[in-house]
């Protein structure tokens, strides 16, 4: 499957979609969302609250049964370490625009600083953010990437904290 996006994981009525910058080659020769062996998307989203029981990258496609849908904002893996391109970034938008998830949330500072530039906003932090993505409002979490394991967390001392928060925002 490497060349090829991975499937979005969206449906009507979701509590939150959660946003990668892009579909890492990793995933996509997997053929599943955040598959990598250093990835703790799944221990986190579970630990957090944000969904019941701890899935695996090859449940990726039941997530909608648990409120929670899967999307990236570069969908093709060849083109991975670039920036979205403005057809990216609208044709996330749209999604969003169909689903109308309550919450959006941003799996990284780079995907969230990346949408709120086409918007015209200013690259968020950390948490809630001042503005929404067709009318969802927007949390931004620390990537659950292995490579973003340091000490501290825009001054919280783990990712889960981040992770956590959102959980308790969700309805």
């Amino acid at each position: 499957m490497s060349g090829a996006a991975l499937a979005e994981h969206l449906a009507p009525g979701l509590r939150v979609v959660l946003v990668g910058p892009a579909v890492t080659a990793c995933a996509a020769a997997r053929g599943h969302h955040h598959a990598g062996p250093g990835d703790d998307f799944w221990r986190l989203l579970h630990e957090s609250g944000i969904t019941a029981r701890r899935f695996a990258p090859e449940e990726d496609a039941d997530l909608p049964s648990a409120g929670v849908g899967l999307t990236d904002l570069l969908r093709d893996p060849s083109r991975a370490g670039g920036r979205p391109a403005p057809h990216d970034l609208e044709r996330f938008r749209s999604a969003v625009e169909r689903c109308a998830p309550t919450w959006v949330a941003f799996h990284g500072k780079a995907a969230a600083a990346s949408y709120a530039r086409f918007e015209g906003h200013r690259p968020p932090g950390l948490g809630e953010a001042p503005w929404t993505v067709a009318g969802s409002r927007v949390f931004v979490l620390p990537s659950a990437s292995g490579a973003n394991r340091r000490a501290s967390y825009d001054g919280r001392p783990a990712r889960l904290e981040w992770w956590a928060e959102l959980a308790a925002l969700l309805p």
